[in-house]
């Protein structure tokens, strides 16, 4: 069996940490200054996994691979969600700073009586915290009332406040940002911002003012929400 390099283990804690990666996405994350990143990733991807390093499924096409310490069906229908996260991840890169990318990290608050919440993604852009959720199917109104009444629940419990990552001059909770291409009618007063977009390009767009004869009336149609 041949010595891991620095690529190869790199590799393999992106996909433990995604849970899945398809070719291209490796090819484009860990290979893109080669001439051929297509070629390099599959002769990599290959070695890895039969040496016992990595997972592999043909149920897609091109094949997908899963980390070593995922235990996932290999044709997993969450397979798809997964590989959407891994979309945003590399969709975020292209705009600026990413301190911090987490996929679906869980919180616990106030024991059985509130369970878990599990955000899609947990990531630090521009020095501003996000949680993401990535809405692929459909939910009904009540199904994302439900959701956001979850982070309610998280936020008032105070977890947050104590995470590693949290300034020290001002304790803050992160925006909610709903992926999705249907909007949802969100009519309460939430103590923290739900924000809503199709994609994340897409809700950067949304924070410039719009172009209009109106300045006044264009500002009052932007977000108002300050991402370093």
């Amino acid at each position: 069996m041949m010595r891991l390099t620095k690529r190869d283990k790199a590799i393999i804690n992106d996909l433990n940490r995604f849970r899945v990666m398809d070719r291209d996405s490796v090819a484009e994350i860990h290979f893109k200054n080669l001439k051929n990143p297509i070629l390099a990733a599959n002769n990599v991807l290959l070695r890895l996994v039969r040496e016992g390093q990595i997972q592999r499924s043909k149920a897609f096409t091109p094949f997908v691979y899963l980390g070593p310490d995922v235990n996932m069906k290999k044709n997993s229908t969450k397979i798809g969600h997964f590989l959407a996260i891994l979309d945003v991840y590399k969709e975020i890169l292209q705009h600026g700073r990413l301190d911090t990318f987490l996929v679906e990290p869980k919180y616990t608050v106030g024991g059985q009586t509130k369970g878990n919440v599990e955000p899609d993604i947990f990531c630090i852009f521009r020095r501003t915290p996000f949680f993401i959720e990535v809405q692929k199917s459909i939910y009904s109104e009540k199904q994302m009332s439900d959701k956001l009444n979850r982070y309610v629940d998280l936020f008032q419990s105070g977890v947050i406040a104590g995470e590693s990552w949290q300034p020290a001059e001002k304790k803050v909770f992160p925006h909610v940002l709903i992926l999705s291409e249907q909007r949802y009618a969100l009519d309460a007063d939430y103590p923290f911002k739900v924000i809503q977009g199709p994609s994340f390009t897409q809700f950067l767009i949304s924070l410039k003012p719009a172009v209009a004869s109106n300045r006044t009336q264009a500002h009052n149609r932007s977000i108002k929400i300050k991402v370093n």
